[in-house]
This record gives C-alpha cells, sequence and structure tokens, in this order.
C-alpha cells in the first residue's frame, strides 16, 4: 500500500480569544497518571486566554463557557445557570486532570463530539500540564 506521506503540523487554538500556535513535541517527566509534572505559574499565564470564556471564581458568571469553579471532580455540563449544548449537557464526563488533558490533546470535538465548545487543541504536553497545574490550583481541585 502506497504511503499517503508525512502529515503537515496542525495549528491550534489557545483559548477562546483565537490565539494561534503551531504545535510542538514535549520531553517533560511524567506525573502519576501519566500526565507531565505542571507549573502552576506558567499555567496561570496561559489561563489568561482561557478568561475570554470563562471565570474560575465560586461567584463567578458565566460568559461564553461556563465557571470553572470546583471543575475537578464534576460531571462535566452540569454547572447549573449555564445553557450547555445537549451533547455535554447529557454525557457522562467527569472532569479530572487526565479528562482535561485528553480535552486539549484531542480537541472539544473528538472528546464530546457535538459539543459547542471551540475547537481548541494544546499539542505540547507540558503546555497541557502546567494550565492543568494552575487550574487545580485556582479552582479549589
Amino acid at each position: 500500500m502506497p504511503s499517503a506521506g508525512p502529515v503537515p503540523r496542525r495549528l491550534v487554538v489557545l483559548g477562546c480569544a483565537g490565539l494561534w500556535l503551531a504545535a510542538a513535541p514535549a520531553l517533560a517527566q511524567s506525573a502519576p497518571g501519566g500526565i507531565v509534572a505542571g507549573d502552576a505559574a506558567r499555567g496561570e499565564e496561559m489561563f489568561r486566554r482561557c478568561a475570554a470564556c470563562h471565570t474560575l471564581e465560586e461567584n463567578g458568571r458565566n460568559k461564553a463557557g461556563p465557571r470553572l469553579f470546583a471543575l475537578f471532580g464534576r460531571r462535566a455540563g452540569t454547572v447549573a445557570d449555564f445553557k450547555y449544548s445537549p451533547a455535554l449537557r447529557d454525557s457522562t464526563l467527569v472532569w479530572t486532570p487526565q479528562t482535561v488533558d485528553a480535552l486539549f490533546a484531542q480537541g472539544p470535538d473528538r472528546v464530546v463530539p457535538g459539543s459547542k465548545m471551540p475547537l481548541q487543541t494544546m499539542g505540547d504536553p507540558k503546555d497541557r500540564a502546567d494550565l492543568i497545574a494552575f487550574l487545580q490550583r485556582a479552582t479549589g481541585k
């Protein structure tokens, strides 16, 4: 069977604001659960792009996306006053470091097909780990 040739690098969106970056491979140590150990301070810088659509405070308002307070351990689609797509509202997905990592590694369209969350991926496992480390600290784990 003939080879299809090399796969071009895919551009990725790193936030609701539409910032495009080229995906890059990372060489880093793995943390428990197969996720790269993260730097929360660097993740806080990265979250600034996410803040266009999400807040972190317990009583933060919903924007284009729901507030993320108490994210980890919560079933997706369950912030009471946010209007979710049926795909996310009816999913059984629970937000853990692993599912958030998968969301940004594969994209929302693959993790929860039919979700209205814009296509956003982060090709670098270290970038994902840094963002997750910050989210764990900032959202009450």
